[in-house]
């Protein structure tokens, strides 16, 4: 019983001793404004890393998120620039719609590769990172794409019952998620699916339209996350815009417990890998390291999240 609490609550169990550290040995980490800070920075990453987390229960992954933020972000950008009056609440819904357009079409057609062309969710996603990042630097003519919306900018750069948007954001599309994955036939389904493919289709499961469903949502959050950064910056570099997310969103996901062959996961845990994601690279700040060794501070968090992970799987 004590030793299932202990798996269960692992990541929250690190990032408490990760802030306790953090605290100790920098006095201005637990400050509200650093708080915040950290809350705002991992928030983009942190609702793509949530759609992720259907994917990879689902028994897929997909590279692609990170360029499809940047995709979804031009998408955007280049509609409020072009076809909208500038400041004008039209202006907004244009963006918005353009944005969520861009990132279904871009989790559409990771489904009907990984479903319909039955390509490995590796290969297929390999792929359309590439497509996505180049179609950004095409609409952009690879410079940066900037905007002038009041109302955008205030949702972008404003903040929601003390929390910054995005970070808001972010928490309501856990708790929302958290209760689909596991109170509702999709969320069994999708773990089923990621379990065991085979007895998921015995069973009655349509394993292809829940992982279709699956890349969907994650190209959903995407988009998502891509308009409140437009937000924020006011602004989309199309070179480098959600630049290593889908890294960083793979690594909150495991570090939050699920299983990288699926049919384990939950958005709590995900929340969870992202803050400690979070901690660990502004902890790095305080402590004068230097920014090219992050990475491999990183490395060794996501490494060790694994190899823990496997020792579980082993021990039962």
């Amino acid at each position: 019983m004590i030793k299932r609490i202990l798996s269960s609550s692992g990541p929250f169990l690190a990032l408490l001793a990760l802030i306790i550290v953090c605290a100790f040995t920098s006095t201005h980490f637990l400050s509200a404004a650093n708080l915040l800070n950290i809350s705002r920075q991992v928030s983009y990453s942190g609702i793509i890393a949530l759609g992720m987390t259907f994917v990879i229960v689902g028994g897929g992954i997909d590279l692609s998120v990170g360029s499809l933020f940047a995709f979804a972000g031009v998408a955007a950008a280049v509609a409020m620039r072009d076809y909208s009056v500038p400041g004008t609440t039209a202006g907004f819904l244009i963006g918005l719609g353009a944005a969520m357009l861009a990132a279904l079409v871009g989790g559409a057609l990771n489904a009907a590769l990984v479903t319909l062309g039955g390509l490995p969710p590796f290969i297929a996603t390999l792929g359309t990172y590439s497509i996505f990042r180049s179609a950004a630097l095409y609409f952009a003519d690879s410079g940066t794409v900037a905007v002038d919306n009041p109302t955008l900018e205030r949702i972008g750069g404003g903040a929601l019952l003390g929390l910054p948007a995005p970070a808001f954001v972010m928490l309501a599309l856990a708790v929302l998620f958290e209760i689909v994955l596991s109170l509702t036939v999709f969320g069994r389904r999708c773990c089923a699916s990621g379990a065991n493919e085979r007895v998921a289709r015995y069973s009655g499961v349509r394993v292809g339209r829940i992982r279709a469903a699956t890349y969907m949502i994650s190209g959903l959050c995407a988009g998502i996350g891509a308009f409140l950064f437009l937000g924020r910056l006011g602004s989309i570099p199309s070179s480098d815009a959600g630049s290593l997310y889908e890294l960083d969103a793979i690594a909150a996901v495991i570090i939050g417990g699920a299983a990288m062959s699926g049919g384990r996961g939950t958005m709590r845990g995900t929340l969870a890998g992202i803050f400690i994601l979070g901690v660990v690279s502004t902890a790095l700040d305080f402590w004068g390291v230097s920014a090219n060794l992050k990475g491999v501070v990183k490395g060794a968090v996501i490494i060790s999240a694994v190899l823990m992970q496997r020792k579980r799987t082993c021990a039962n």
